[in-house]
């Protein structure tokens, strides 16, 4: 679901021009998790006048106002998705970045019996899983690792 000028403002934040033109580039993007480098550039190809510090700002203010969600993975690559209701977990390739989404009922009833056997109650987790994707670039630069 959309998130509306109304969400922006129950969130404490003025509705202004480049929220909502980062809020929209993060609901209608194909990829689901963008760096803030990735909006940056994104807004100059499409003719917006936003710089790179008030995507970092606006980035943090929609973080803390539970909005985004910002995940950091093993390569110090840090990227934004929409926050969603549904869990679940990331395949990020080590040579161009890619992130895919998965979910797995296995992996998720695992979690929860490994946490139970050590007698901790879960209040969340976090789940990436480091590879190269099938790209041929990527496939050829972990042959050559």
């Amino acid at each position: 679901m959309p998130i509306s000028n109304q969400d922006l403002r129950k969130a404490g934040l003025k509705v202004t021009l480049p929220r909502i033109k980062i809020l929209e580039l993060l609901e209608n993007s194909r990829q689901h998790h963008l760096s803030a480098e990735d909006i940056y550039k994104t807004l100059l190809e499409q003719g917006e006048d936003v710089g790179l510090a008030t995507v970092y700002r606006v980035l943090t203010q929609f973080e803390a106002a539970g909005i985004i969600e910002r995940h950091n993975f093993e390569n110090n690559h840090s990227v934004f998705e929409i926050m969603q209701e549904d869990h679940h977990d990331h395949l990020v390739c080590q040579n161009c970045n890619k992130v895919v989404e998965f979910t797995n009922d296995v992996i998720e009833h695992e979690q929860h019996e490994v946490a139970k056997k050590f007698g901790f109650e879960l209040t969340g987790h976090s789940l990436n899983l480091y590879g190269y994707c099938d790209a041929p670039e990527c496939r050829e630069a972990f042959r050559k690792k």
